[in-house]
């Protein structure tokens, strides 16, 4: 029986075949290919990679592969799409939130690697959140510090977010038992002046600027980091802070010369949009303003561009245009005490952001514990332990890092 080809009305277009459907989105899965092949020979010829060349080769290759900008689209996804996802996780709570609102601003804190290691119990008028040990690092976080340093930055969000929502409360830790409890009440919304650099804070992997902070915002993150059981130090002067910068190089070198630790971090990067959104989680490349590519290419390129001299050389410009370094230790070693050095940290954070100026992490003389105790002695605490390690100044504003939607870290009782 002959078939009656249909005309769309409104276009006059003849409707598209399946046909032809597929055949074009096969052309996109063999352009994707041949794009990946270009890729990889030109990194096994010694194309560097840096973001001019990603843009130049990338234009290349799309035009002698003839499909334009949609294939490679397909491949990575959209930044402005990227963009968007993060505004809406990073939304201003609503006027009357609900405590599934405050457990969305408790996730936006820092946590190691953006593993987000938390879940989070609700009961009448308390608030757990408790370990996801699901999500462990155990070569870079053995003894599983880090997780309870992020389970503190999570409940000093949460506090914030509270209070401002008129849920006064305190947050309690008990000996013997993982995690922390947010315990309040009703009452009456209080001004949190902390509150609006909740969706703003970032770690800023890039190069500050070298300028100076002025002496009032200088004595405020000294005040910041004021949390009982926690001292914070600030190095400012240069001869410290490269002192520091020479505990993170040994620490760096140290790290990337085992390859377990090169493989757990390889399993948290995301190369894309598209992988980025998909996870919810890990490092996303543009948000340490690196050029964003296809999984393939971005595996292979890591292979081959993440050197350890790379990387020194990276933190050492990092550092060095940094106006200062924040240091916490806590007075014991054990969970809760963590928990609070999460909490001191975050405030810091908090408070950079709302002054305008840039944070990011260098905890390699932390997380190598053969360096604790030089890094200890450099800022007069011989004995103790460090438990986070932070520079700051002034910066750019990078693409933010994504979250898990609130469901997927709620647990019922």
């Amino acid at each position: 029986m002959r078939q009656t080809r249909q005309i769309d009305s409104a276009s006059g277009r003849k409707p598209q075949s399946d046909g032809r459907l597929h055949s074009r989105l096969t052309g996109v899965k063999r352009f994707r290919i041949q794009l990946e092949y270009l890729f990889v020979v030109a990194i096994k010829n010694g194309w560097r990679m840096n973001r001019r060349n990603i843009l130049v080769g990338a234009g290349g290759a799309l035009l002698l592969a003839g499909a334009g900008t949609f294939a490679w689209k397909s491949a990575v996804g959209s930044m402005a799409d990227y963009r968007n996802h993060a505004g809406r996780l990073r939304a201003r709570l609503p006027q009357n939130p609900e405590v599934v609102d405050l457990i969305r601003f408790a996730t936006l804190a820092a946590n190691g690697h953006n593993t987000q290691p938390w879940l989070f119990r609700v009961e009448k008028s308390v608030i757990e959140i408790l370990p996801d040990h699901s999500r462990r690092t155990p070569v870079v976080d053995p003894d599983d510090h880090h997780l309870f340093v992020s389970l503190g930055c999570a409940a000093e969000n949460l506090l914030i977010a509270a209070n401002a929502s008129g849920r006064p409360g305190d947050l309690e830790t008990a000996e013997g038992k993982s995690g922390v409890r947010f315990r309040y009440s009703d009452g009456q919304a209080r001004s949190e002046p902390l509150l609006a650099a909740i969706p703003a804070r970032q770690s800023t992997r890039a190069e500050f600027d070298r300028r100076s902070l002025p002496a009032a915002d200088m004595k405020a993150l000294e005040q910041a980091g004021a949390i009982p059981g926690v001292r914070m130090v600030i190095l400012a002067e240069r001869q410290q802070i490269d002192g520091v910068r020479d505990l993170v190089i040994a620490g760096n070198s140290t790290q990337m010369a085992d390859p377990a630790f090169v493989r757990e971090l390889k399993q948290w990067l995301r190369f894309n949009p598209r992988g980025a959104m998909a996870a919810g989680d890990g490092l996303f490349a543009a948000a340490s303003a690196n050029p964003v590519l296809p999984n393939l290419l971005g595996g292979i390129a890591f292979e081959r561009f993440f050197t350890i001299e790379g990387e020194n050389d990276k933190y050492a410009r990092h550092i060095g245009t940094s106006v200062g370094i924040a240091v916490f230790m806590s007075e014991r070693d054990d969970e809760a005490h963590w928990i609070a050095a999460g909490r001191a940290c975050q405030r810091f954070a908090l408070t950079a952001t709302s002054l305008g100026v840039k944070h990011a992490f260098i905890n390699q003389p932390v997380e190598v514990a053969r360096l604790r105790p030089e890094l200890a002695a450099l800022v007069g605490e011989s004995g103790k332990r460090p438990d986070i390690v932070m520079r700051f100044g002034y910066g750019p504003v990078l693409p933010y890092s994504l979250r898990r939607p609130v469901e997927a870290v709620m647990v019922e009782v």
